[in-house]
């Protein structure tokens, strides 16, 4: 029997699996995918993944189905021991494969770099001086990280440090991350915001909510025995109850600024506050 042309086969076998896969991907794995699109970041981070979703599955198809392909019809007959045709190599196929594979890598690259610049780093921490950052008032609240709690202090409001974290909703967040003892990694999954808190460091990271909700701070660098206890509990709420809360933090801790060191967007750590 003649040997069928197992490469026209396999592309259609390939092209129609990748056009019936596709949708699926972007309709049912892509929302999976991804922080809930608690902020604008978050929502870009979901946006990307879902890209990136799309573009690997090509690829992992023609992998996989090129390996169920051979193994159903370029398997040896039971008791066989045959050599296999020497192939030298296939130009058309090479040159394909390169000018495919490096427009992807570009692709992906340049994709990549304009969500980085536009999204003002998607949630990640930039350092003290971010490429970009989002334009018109921001609220900024420094973040400072110690074994084991996040505390929460307001320069915009009398320097008051607060052990809770509450944020008013529709307004650009500039969160200053920053360690008063060892590394700390500031990671709030719900509103996509990730960020190092390093000692005598001030990283900085952007975030803006657009809805109330609660989230989660949780520390995501190991930092001592009592890591997986270091975590809050924190709110977006809406303007004027955000204004309400900022006046009775500063009324109830007030005695308790007085005692602080001045604001200062980095602080020197102690080695005796080392816990661990």
């Amino acid at each position: 029997m003649s040997e069928p042309n197992h490469a026209r086969r396999f592309a259609t076998l390939w092209i129609v699996s990748t056009i019936i896969a596709l949708p699926i991907v972007l309709l049912w794995v892509g929302p999976l995918l991804g922080p809930p699109e608690g902020s604008v970041q978050a929502g870009d981070q979901a946006t990307t993944m879902t890209v990136m979703a799309l573009i690997a599955t090509p690829v992992l198809l023609l992998v996989v189905l090129f390996l169920i392909y051979a193994t159903i019809f370029f398997r040896q007959a039971p008791g066989a021991v045959l050599e296999g045709p020497a192939v030298r190599g296939d130009a058309r196929i090479q040159t394909t494969w390169i000018i495919v594979t490096s427009l992807m890598v570009l692709s992906i690259a340049i994709y990549g770099s304009v969500e980085l610049v536009g999204g003002n780093g998607v949630g990640s921490g930039s350092g003290p001086t971010p490429l970009t950052s989002p334009s018109g008032h921001k609220v900024r609240v420094q973040v400072i990280g110690q074994q084991w709690a996040w505390t929460y202090r307001w320069p915009e409001y009398g320097g008051v440090e607060t052990p809770h974290l509450v944020l008013p909703v529709n307004e650009n967040i500039e969160l200053n991350v920053t360690s008063l003892d060892v590394i700390h990694s500031l990671w709030i999954y719900q509103l996509g915001v990730k960020a190092d808190a390093n000692p005598d460091v001030n990283n900085i990271a952007y975030v803006k909510p657009t809805h109330e909700q609660t989230f989660e701070v949780r520390c995501a660098e190991l930092c001592g025995i009592w890591h997986g206890a270091m975590f809050d509990h924190g709110k977006v709420v809406s303007d004027a109850a955000f204004q309400k809360w900022i006046a009775a933090m500063q009324v109830k801790f007030a005695p308790a600024t007085k005692a602080l060191p001045p604001f200062s967007l980095t602080y020197l750590p102690e080695p005796t506050r080392r816990g661990g």
